[in-house]
């Protein structure tokens, strides 16, 4: 299927117009040329509060399971191909199966741990990897037509999760070289006759309907906590540059992120963990308290949000009230923050993107409309422009870290609609992005986490941190699942 509709060359000249208006603060203000975040002097509850119960998502159950003997690898491999079987005929998630690799590495993983060797916490757990992503052996397509390589060697993200035990079940489905936000080739799992959201739109499927136990996607601009949004999962977006890019076609060289999906925040702070060695695990914050945390909830991020969202989210910031979060207005992002940040990092992924495509060679004939009309349209950007958005950038990045010297957290809707229909898909390009984009853009951590149905479809709301206080994030998205479901 190559889909058909764009509004990409209308939205390249919407940010190029809005990036025009752009005046920095001093005429000296230099471009991000250093991308990853400082990390401020930081706060949090004052020490790890009593633990409560932690939502053991699929994975974590299952991790259990095999620790305790009472699952196989094998066993988790057959029930995720079944998945497979019966879900992908209609959504479509799946670009390449395979099958009979994973049950050889699942035999092998259940013989060591027979003898008692261990991986990780992620041993014998299948999982599904983006279709930008390498896995040694597999084709990498990228979701295009014009594009395929046969790597000799894992991604450096993919190597990390095998390291830990993971077992590669499939390749799976991307919006066309991870250029969009709509993944239109594919079904959400909720409603097929709509998006399920991209670019990372076949981890998310996956995800929710079993085909797999965790995913591994990649954000640019949103897309992971897109996806995630419309499609019921979560979707953990870490500080930039935490997790290693080596071995993923190439987005935006200074806004990629490679990032986990899964059924709960436990499930997919397991899989970052893994990807993350020699950091401080964050997966044991899933039990923690939030006592004391102060929640801050920008107004701007719910302007133009559909009824049904705007209640959803307020009910989880509520809930978060509730736990005991001291929860106030944030002054930013305002709605020029969000307008900059749209319109700016359009033109900094999209212009990397060209330069990328350029050496490529590829014949761009054979790209999706929207993708080629944005490629098309960034390799027409003068150098100067793109030099003030990466200005605009470093900005930004120093205005919103003063925003976590007044607050812990950030709450606000992940995307404010619901997944549109698969015919009307290339209008939502900007909007879908809209309250995702700061947070690549600057490279803080994200995360969307279900927060409740509008309409018999699901909703997210994104909570966003500080450089590199993903436990915080842990912490607060878990004490929401546990809240949803009751458990004490």
């Amino acid at each position: 299927m190559t889909p058909v509709g764009s509004v990409g060359r209308e939205a390249m000249a919407a940010a190029l117009a809005n990036l025009s208006e752009y005046r920095p603060d001093r005429a000296a203000r230099p471009p991000a040329y250093a991308v990853a975040p400082p990390a401020p002097a930081g706060r949090g509850p004052a020490g790890p509060m009593p633990p409560a119960g932690v939502v053991h998502g699929p994975l974590g159950a299952a991790a259990a399971d095999l620790r305790a003997g009472r699952a196989t690898s094998v066993e988790l491999v057959e029930e995720a191909l079944l998945a497979v079987e019966k879900h992908d005929p209609e959504l479509q998630a799946v670009v390449h199966l395979m099958a009979d690799a994973a049950r050889s590495e699942a035999a092998a993983l259940d013989a060591e741990a027979s003898a008692g060797r261990w991986r990780g916490p992620l041993h014998g757990i299948p999982i599904t990897v983006k279709d930008v992503i390498d896995i040694a052996g597999a084709p990498t397509r990228a979701g295009s037509a014009a594009y395929e390589d046969l790597p000799r060697a894992d991604a450096a993200s993919v190597a990390l999760l095998r390291a830990a035990g993971a077992v590669m079940l499939a390749k799976v489905s991307t919006h066309e070289f991870a250029l969009g936000v709509t993944t239109p080739q594919s079904r959400n799992p909720h409603d097929p006759s709509r998006i399920p959201g991209g670019s990372s739109g076949g981890s998310a499927i996956a995800v929710s309907t079993g085909m797999g136990l965790g995913s591994l996607g990649t954000d640019t601009r949103a897309s992971i906590r897109v996806p995630a949004a419309l499609s019921g999962v979560v979707g953990f977006k870490p500080t930039f540059g935490t997790v290693p890019t080596a071995g993923v076609v190439p987005l935006s060289w200074t806004m990629d992120h490679v990032a986990p999906m899964a059924v709960t925040i436990a499930d997919a702070a397991a899989m970052l963990d893994a990807m993350r060695p020699g950091m401080a695990a964050v997966a044991p914050w899933a039990g923690n308290g939030v006592a004391g945390l102060r929640l801050g909830v920008p107004e701007a991020s719910f302007d133009g949000a559909a009824p049904g969202v705007t209640s959803c989210v307020e009910a989880a910031i509520a809930a978060l009230a509730g736990l005991g979060c001291l929860v106030s207005t944030a002054r930013r992002p305002s709605a020029g923050d969000l307008e900059a940040a749209n319109s700016a990092g359009l033109v900094v992924s999209r212009c990397e993107a060209a330069a990328f495509h350029r050496s490529l060679g590829a014949d761009r004939r054979l790209y999706w409309e929207e993708v080629a009309d944005q490629l098309d349209a960034a390799d027409t950007i003068a150098a100067v422009d793109y030099i003030d958005a990466q200005r605009l950038r470093a900005e930004l990045t120093e205005s919103l870290l003063g925003v976590f010297a007044e607050v812990d957290l950030l709450a606000m809707p992940t995307v404010p609609i619901v997944a549109p229909m698969v015919a009307d898909f290339a209008r939502h390009l900007l909007l879908l992005s809209r309250n995702a984009i700061p947070w690549s853009f600057t490279g803080f951590p994200a995360v969307s986490v279900p927060c409740g149905w509008s309409a018999g479809l699901p909703v997210g709301v994104q909570l966003v941190a500080a450089p590199g206080r993903e436990d915080l994030l842990v912490a607060a998205g878990a004490a929401l699942e546990r809240q949803r479901l009751g458990v004490a």
